[in-house]
């Protein structure tokens, strides 16, 4: 398959970490699924994980070049779904290569778009 596209976005963990779930859940469930959410709060880290799928969301949409005329893009669309284990971005039925990373104080993802 030919490559379309490549992303990539990393974000400061800290973002996520000062901005808590209890005091923020509109914030969060705008960028993610239940499904998501769940997994990440499923973690003893659960800010790395959120910063680390926010990171792949936004590196999709710099390789997709979806335009989004000047709107705030529905990140509840992007998904950052498990397949045999390793992560992948699913958007409209069709899935993406993703990879994640994270240590103590960043987050990156990175999308090849086919």
């Amino acid at each position: 398959m030919a490559i379309k596209g490549i992303g990539v976005d990393i974000e400061d963990i800290s973002r996520f970490r000062n901005t808590p779930f209890e005091q923020n859940k509109a914030f969060y469930q705008r960028l993610f699924t239940k499904k998501e959410l769940d997994y990440c709060f499923s973690k003893s880290n659960p800010y790395q994980h959120l910063a680390a799928r926010f990171c792949a969301k936004e590196a999709f949409i710099k390789a997709s070049n979806i335009d989004f005329k000047g709107k705030v893009p529905n990140y509840q669309i992007i998904q950052v779904v498990m397949e045999n284990s390793k992560p992948c971005i699913k958007y409209k039925n069709k899935k993406h290569l993703l990879s994640l990373s994270h240590d103590k104080d960043k987050a990156i993802g990175f999308v090849i778009v086919q």
